[in-house]
């Protein structure tokens, strides 16, 4: 196994990675995200614990087990990980749960990020590697509880009220609202 694992989102994009950086490299996808809140956490829970600091409840996702398997079991072996996913905020989150569910050690962890794919901008990331931005996570992981907490807490009570099948959402919710506001000044002009 080569000395160095690198991990992004896209198989694609694993192919063409690894061409740039040769045999010492070894690049596996992870395919997206690897956890998230759990789909169905039961009636009346959210996968987020409420009761302590809104603390999300992550779970491996089934369609992701065998690639994180593969990539815990490569993190064993490697001499560094490098974390080369997405330059978002959701990038930032998925380098942040692969490094958590896949137990790589801060000291083999390195962040490295582009935003073209060419030879000269990877080579680029990984001479100026990072930490993983915390803050981006938080960020991430804020709109993900609070997604969930609106969406879960106003659809069943949408489709109880109004009809069956209805929906609400962070966003949705907050366009419905200014679309009223704006039908209700036509009205008033």
């Amino acid at each position: 196994m080569s000395k160095n694992l690198v991990i992004v989102e896209s198989p694609a994009k694993a192919r063409t990675i690894e061409r740039y950086l040769g045999a010492d490299y070894k690049v596996l996808a992870s395919y997206g995200h690897v956890r998230d809140l759990p789909e169905n956490p039961g009636k009346g829970k959210f996968g987020v614990d409420v009761d302590h600091d809104f603390a999300p409840e992550y779970v491996v996702s089934d369609d992701r087990r065998k690639q994180l398997a593969e990539i815990t079991k490569a993190v064993k072996i490697a001499d560094d990980v490098w974390l080369a996913t997405d330059l978002d905020r959701e990038g930032e989150a998925i380098a942040w749960h692969v490094a958590e569910a896949a137990h790589v050690p801060a000291s083999k962890a390195h962040r490295v990020t582009f935003n073209e794919i060419t030879e000269g901008a990877i080579k680029d990331a990984f001479a100026h590697p990072r930490d993983i931005d915390t803050n981006l996570v938080d960020a991430q992981q804020t709109r993900r509880i609070v997604d969930r907490l609106v969406g879960y807490t106003l659809s069943p009570l949408l489709s109880r009220k109004i009809r069956s099948g209805l929906s609400a959402g962070r966003v949705q919710s907050v366009a419905v609202r200014l679309v009223v506001e704006r039908e209700r000044e036509i009205v008033a002009f």
